[in-house]
Order: structure tokens, then C-alpha cells, then sequence
């Protein structure tokens, strides 16, 4: 019997699985891994970490889908005594408030429409001037996973810096308890309970003909799937360094490098849940310069470790570091829109989900909204096969 097959398991397929199913279409999800999740698997207990410093932003339409399913589940967000706590890294010194410059570019800047032909950096110095511009892209760096946002279209760089970086309390950042594996738990449930059939360790190396297909994996793995290898986009490098250690008065709880565009967060403050007890997790994002080595980048995330827990190297219980490149969501270069990356719809009843494809929205909301898109897609085209099957019999 003819169904929606759907490869890939992280927020993308199981976005598709959800809608395919909800829209009353037999489906089957095929994840290569042996758990589901992708981006967004978290690490197991007692230290459970994301892949890379993830938040949901409720100021985006996929938040209030996942929200409307029960698929969120419980989260907080940052209450206004941990806003007055964050810090800002700027000529080398940490300070509590947000530099003029940038105040000025998010909160009077907000009726000027960037083009998107412009990179950030051409269309906004002449505005808001060199600092203003520095001190906005190294607060983008670990949003965009990119050690120079600026040379970015200014329309893609502008719309991220006035929804994610504008100072007005409460902040749109929403984070999930138990990290986005349990996200990723709700969801793989919810498809179960519609009749998805989910199978786990099922690498797929060619395309099925029973049905349509929704390929929802990265741009590397679709392109050899495919055998496209127009199948690119820009995307982001960072080195990310996680660490638990036992707390101390003198620490922070989030600080932004706006000197080097990285980012340092207390994770377990607003989810104890996040670390054995008597043990603080932090995260730690730095992106990669090019032809930068890991080794350089993580001593850069290091001394940001430095300003924001003083000591903790001494007080450091466990931690691990990697790299994300390539995963890290589509970034819009100069002449560039989102409805310019690789189509969702590839013809022959093949789609297209991921975080890099036409879809808009920032990093994860792209997955999501490219994976209902994907499906409900996936959806009319097994419908037409149908209704031919039942003209022609």
C-alpha cells in the first residue's frame, strides 16, 4: 500500500511524521541512528547537554505549534533577577549593560527595512557606525554560529538581531526542562500515537517508489541520497565546550562575548534537573574563524569561562568539547533569501525538510516549518497518486 516514507529522524521527520500523519496518511519514519532526535539529541543523565546552546524562541509560529500539541512540555524561561545577571563582554571587560550603539540600532532602528542585497556590515555602519556594528554581530556570533555575521545579507542579519537581541524584558527565549531530547521524546510519542511506524538503526541508501518521500536529513547526507550536488548552502562553524562544576558565589550566569562573538550560559540555573546535585552545567558556544584550529577557538571559549565563573577550571567535575559545522542552520549571503536554498519540493513526489532549506524562520523553526511543509506536501501528492489508481483502476 502506497504511504508517506520519511528518512531522517530529528525535528525535521518528526515535524513531517506529526502533520503527514495528522492529515490521515500512513506513514513510515527511518532513522539511521539507533535514538531519534539529530540537533536536537540531548546527552543521557546526570549530564545532559543539547547539541550546541539551544533555546525556542516564542516569538516564532513553530514555538505555538509545538506548544499547541503539548510537545514543549514543561519549560521557564529567564526570570527578570537572572536578566539583571547577564553580562557583556566588551574591550576585554565584562559590564552589565548593553552598549549605546547597540541600543540605538534595535530600538530606533526598527522601522528601517534592510535590503538583502547588502551585506550587514555595508548597509549598517554608514547608519549606526563601525562599534555599533561590532557590538551587534559578536552578540549574533553564537545565534548564527558564525564568527563574522556581518558579511551576511542585512536583511537575514537584522531580522535575527531585532527578534533574539532587542532589550526589552521578558526576552522571547524559552528552554525547555530536560533538555531537547525530552522535546524530542514528546514528539516521537505524539507520532506513535498517530500511527507512525518509527524505525530506529534503518540507514536508507535508496529512494523507495512505494510513495511519496520526505528526505529530512542535512544537505550532506540528502545530497548523496539524492545524487544532487547543487544541494548546498552556507552554514556556521563553532567549537562548543560543556562543563559541570560545583558552584560558587562570584559566578555569572550568562555572559555574551561581544569582543569575539561567543556565548556562555548556566544552563542547570533555570534547570537543576541538568546536573547531579551539588554540580553545576554550563554550555559553551565559540564560532570558528576561518582557518582557525578547534584548539584556538576553545582557548578563546576558555578565557570567556574565565570572566564569567571565575575559578572553574579548579571546580570543573566533568566536561567534554566537539565541534558543530555544517549542522548549523542556513546563513544568507549578500543577493540571498531563504526562498533562494534548495526547494522543498524536488519533484517526483520527493521533498525536501531540514534547517537549510527554503523555509523561514531561525535554525530550528526552519526544521520544523520546512518538515510540515515537506508533509502536507507529501500528503496532496498521495492523494493524486490515488485518485489515479482509482480513475484508471
Amino acid at each position: 500500500m502506497a504511504h508517506i516514507t520519511i528518512v531522517g529522524g530529528g525535528l525535521a521527520g518528526l515535524a513531517a511524521a506529526i502533520t503527514a500523519a495528522e492529515l490521515g496518511a500512513p506513514v513510515t519514519l527511518h532513522e539511521s541512528h539507533s535514538t531519534l532526535g539529530g540537533r536536537a539529541r540531548s546527552t543521557k543523565s546526570p549530564y545532559v547537554t543539547n547539541d550546541g546552546t539551544h533555546v525556542f524562541f516564542v516569538n516564532g509560529e513553530p514555538w505555538q505549534w509545538l506548544l499547541g500539541r503539548g510537545l514543549a512540555g514543561p519549560f521557564v524561561r529567564l526570570t527578570s533577577q537572572e536578566v539583571m545577571r547577564m553580562r557583556f563582554r566588551r574591550r576585554g571587560k565584562l559590564r552589565g549593560s548593553l552598549p549605546a550603539g547597540y541600543l540605538r540600532m534595535t530600538l530606533l532602528g526598527r522601522r528601517r527595512v534592510p535590503p538583502h542585497e547588502l551585506s550587514f556590515r555595508d548597509w549598517a555602519t554608514p547608519l549606526f557606525g563601525e562599534q555599533a556594528v561590532r557590538d551587534s554581530v559578536g552578540f549574533l556570533g553564537p545565534v548564527l554560529y558564525d564568527a563574522d555575521p556581518a558579511r551576511l545579507s542585512a536583511a537575514f542579519v537584522f531580522e535575527r538581531l531585532l527578534r533574539v537581541g532587542t532589550p526589552k524584558y521578558p526576552l522571547p527565549t524559552r528552554y525547555v526542562i530536560g533538555g531537547w531530547g525530552a522535546v524530542v521524546d514528546r514528539m516521537a510519542d505524539r507520532a506513535r500515537e498517530l500511527g507512525v511506524r518509527v524505525e530506529t538503526g534503518a540507514r536508507i541508501t535508496e529512494l523507495p517508489e512505494d510513495g511519496p518521500v520526505v528526505v529530512a536529513t542535512g544537505l550532506d547526507a540528502a545530497r548523496t541520497l539524492l545524487g544532487d550536488p547543487g544541494l548546498r548552502w552556507e552554514s556556521g562553524a563553532s567549537v562548543l565546550l560543556d562543563v559541570a562544576m560545583t558552584p560558587a558565589k562570584k559566578d555569572g550566569n550568562v555572559t555574551f562575548d561581544m569582543d569575539e562573538g561567543g556565548f556562555v550560559g548556566h544552563y542547570s540555573d533555570h534547570d537543576p534537573t541538568l546536573a547531579p546535585a551539588g554540580e553545576d552545567l554550563w554550555q559553551g558556544q565559540m564560532p570558528l574563524r576561518a582557518g582557525e584550529s578547534k584548539a584556538a577557538a576553545l582557548d578563546r571559549l576558555r578565557s570567556l569561562y574565565d570572566l564569567t565563573a571565575p575559578g572553574w577550571r579548579e571546580r570543573t567535575t566533568w566536561q567534554r568539547d566537539y565541534v558543530s559545522r555544517g549542522r548549523t542552520g542556513a546563513l544568507d549571503l549578500p543577493g540571498r533569501t531563504w526562498r533562494d536554498r534548495p526547494a522543498v519540493d524536488r519533484g517526483e513526489g520527493v521533498f525536501l525538510a531540514g534547517d537549510s532549506v527554503a523555509a523561514p524562520g531561525i535554525l530550528a523553526e526552519v526544521s520544523l516549518h520546512s518538515g510540515r511543509t515537506a508533509a502536507a506536501r507529501a500528503v496532496e501528492a498521495l492523494s493524486r497518486s490515488r485518485a489515479r489508481v482509482r480513475e484508471f483502476g
